[in-house]
Parts: structure tokens; sequence; C-alpha cells
């Protein structure tokens, strides 16, 4: 299975043109026939994408505190950015392990580059500074958990420079200044377009949906992927969330119409091809499955975690040699997954190489999304320093002897 989710990590600021006015498209109503309400239990819990920009008590006293200095000494945009994101302050840690509200990602100090856009995006309209949410093109990103395979997407936001025009509307420059998240060596080449709020709340309730998949709550998933298709009809990722669920819940025939939808608007969507081909498979339908299958290979002629589960497998059989160069085949294709450099890490350490296993799991931590890996490859490190100094001692005991003898 495979579904989209926004989860991007340093912050980068720049300058950006704005090239044209947004032409805002009439909203487009979800097809009548693509929701199955009485297959799944009503949701746990509140699903309101109004949340999703709100500020809390605690968000207002900062904004009036020390925010409020902030702006007053450096200007209404670079008093915000120095005020959340300046060292000392607020100390923002990033944590793509869940998508938090704007209120939650300040509570927590920490949360996805959706968390932190939306939080950015909530203090900012409370100071009157003009927002736009904008969609990165990367290479294609994907992470795997549970058996389930994730695209990863990107978000980031352009701050306008607040002016009051005689009439006293509030107004924007052509200069933005646009705040991401992402490691600055990823966005030299990086191309992104102006989206609507709605679109953005779209992305985080499919992102609610996706971790409630992952937690094993399924009826829960379905009404924060509902919603985001409520909330804008035209993002396509949502129906693929839509239609993983209804694989889960065994209902089949609405998962593939559901993916034949988004077939119909996108015909090389790779998401939609691969649960199309699972779904088919399960129905018995194996010449229309290959069909599809074929025509995936042709768009996708490595599927993801090829070369990264080969490498496994040779790991497993002990052939270290082998599952080096898969590992590096597999980092060469998707360079940021830590998951790729730890287990290279581990090939090279199998190869009595120590130093090559700790730069690995070194970029293991660096590229680490969650707090729990950054534990995680952190103790690998720490325990591969210890290994490394218990043999340069061993050597400078070996070394002492012989000079005595």
């Amino acid at each position: 299975m495979t579904m989209f989710r926004v989860a991007c990590a340093a912050l980068a600021l720049g300058l950006a043109g704005l090239t044209g006015c947004a032409v805002v498209e009439p909203r487009e109503a979800p097809p009548t026939d693509v929701f199955f309400d009485s297959a799944f239990r009503p949701p746990s819990v509140v699903v309101n994408p109004a949340e999703a920009l709100a500020l809390s008590p605690e968000m207002k006293r900062f904004a009036e505190n020390e925010m409020h200095f902030e702006v007053r000494q450096k200007g209404l945009r670079h008093g915000l950015i120095d005020a959340l994101y300046t060292k000392g302050r607020l100390q923002l840690d990033y944590d793509a392990e869940a998508t938090r509200t704007a209120a939650q990602a300040f509570a927590d100090r920490k949360g996805n580059c959706m968390s932190l856009v939306l939080m950015t995006a909530a203090f900012a309209r409370h100071l009157g500074i003009p927002v736009r949410f904008n969609s990165v093109y990367l290479d294609e990103n994907w992470s795997r958990a549970n058996g389930v395979f994730f695209v990863a997407g990107h978000v980031n936001i352009s701050l306008g420079r607040a002016m009051q025009s005689p009439q006293g509307v509030v107004i924007g420059d052509p200069e933005l200044l646009t705040i991401d998240f992402l490691p600055p060596q990823q966005l030299r080449t990086i191309h992104s377009r102006p989206i609507e709020e709605s679109t953005v709340l779209a992305m985080f309730l499919n992102n609610r949906a996706a971790e409630a998949l992952l937690e094993g709550r399924v009826d829960d998933a379905y009404w924060w992927a509902r919603e985001a298709i409520h909330t804008d009809a035209r993002w396509l990722a949502a129906y693929n969330t839509l239609a993983v669920l209804y694989r889960r819940k065994g209902l089949l025939d609405r998962a593939e119409s559901t993916l034949r939808l988004v077939l119909e608007r996108e015909p090389l969507n790779t998401q939609a091809l691969s649960n199309l081909v699972l779904v088919l498979s399960d129905l018995g339908r194996r010449t229309e499955a290959q069909a599809f299958a074929d025509q995936l290979a042709q768009i996708q002629p490595v599927p993801p975690y090829k070369y990264f589960d080969e490498g496994v497998e040779a790991m497993r059989v002990g052939d270290f040699a082998s599952a080096r160069q898969l590992f590096r085949k597999e980092i060469a294709r998707a360079a940021y997954v830590p998951e790729f450099h730890f287990w290279l890490g581990l090939a090279n350490y199998g190869l009595g190489d120590v130093s090559g296993a700790k730069g690995e799991i070194g970029k293991a931590l660096e590229n680490s999304a969650t707090v729990k890996d950054r534990e995680l490859y952190g103790a690998k490190l720490a325990w591969l320093n210890e290994k490394r100094e218990q043999a340069a001692q061993q050597r400078r005991t070996l070394l002492l002897r012989g000079a005595g003898s």
C-alpha cells in the first residue's frame, strides 16, 4: 500500500518574487458516492480542520509579550521569525512522528514541516502579516512503516510585507520572505507553487489519517480522510488514503472505484496504480492486475526499497560486501533516508570498517526526523565511538609493551 504524507528540518529563509495573482478556482464538491460512512464506527476524536490554525491562550500571551518585543525591535516579519526560531527562545525541535496543530506544536515545542508551517501562519495572521502557502516539488522521497509505503510531500510558507493603505486595508508588496524547514543542501534547486489554505488543511487532515492508520485506528483514519476530501476535493492524495482504508476493511469494490477515480484525473499516479494492482489481485483479477503492474513498471522500473530489501537479505546471510553495494545504490536515489545510512553503517561494521560505520550512522542521526530515531542512532553512534576508543587503547597498549620489551 502507498500513501501520501507531508513530512519534511533546519530553518532556511529566502526572498521570493510574487509572479502573479493566484486564480481562485470554484470549490469542487467530492463525488457523492465516494464515501461509505456506515462501514466505519464514529470517530473517537473530534475531526475539526479549524483547529489546525487556531491560536491557544498560551500562544496569544507569547505574541503579546516575547513576540511583541522582537516585532518592535525588528519589524513584523523578522520579529516573528526571530521570536519563534532563534535559538534560546522556543528551542523548537523537528519531529516528524506526528502532525500537530499550531497550538500543539507550540505547546510541545516540536513538529514536522506541516506543524511548523501551521504555527507560523497562525502567529502571522494574528499579527496581520499576509501569508502564502506553497507546495514544494522535490525528488520523490519514500518511507515505509508497518508495511505501508509513504510518499513524502513538503510545504513551506511565505510572509508578505504588511502595509496600511489609505482605505485601511492590509495589503502585501511583491517581496515575499519564505520560511522553509528543509536542510540547506536540499533548497538549492527547489520549485514550488502557491496553494490555497484549503489544500494545506486537506494535507493536514490526510496526515492525521495516515498516522491513525499506522496506530491501527482504521475507523478514525476514515473520518480524517473523509474530512480532507470535503475540505479540498481537488487534492487526490486523500482519495488514495480512502482507498487504502477501504481495502483494510475488505471493501475491495469501494477501493477499486476510488482508485479509478484518481486515475481518471491522473493516469500516471504511481500511488494509485500500485494500490490498484493490490486491489485487483485481492479480487482475483490477475490479468488486469498484471496490466497495471506492467504500466507501473514502465513509470517506476525500480520499486521503492528494492535495493534496501535485497541488502537486508544479504546481511542476513552474512554477505556484507554485497549488502554494502546494495545500500549504496539505495542511497544514490534517496540520500536523506536515515534507515538506509544506518544499515550501510552496519554493513561497514560487518566488514571491519568501524570508521565507515561511524560515518554512516552519523548521517542516519543527522537525517533523523523523529525523537525516537535520534535516540536510537545516537545510542548506536555512542557505542561505536566507545568501540573505536577501546580499539585505539588496545593499540596504544600493544605499542607500549613493544617499546618496553
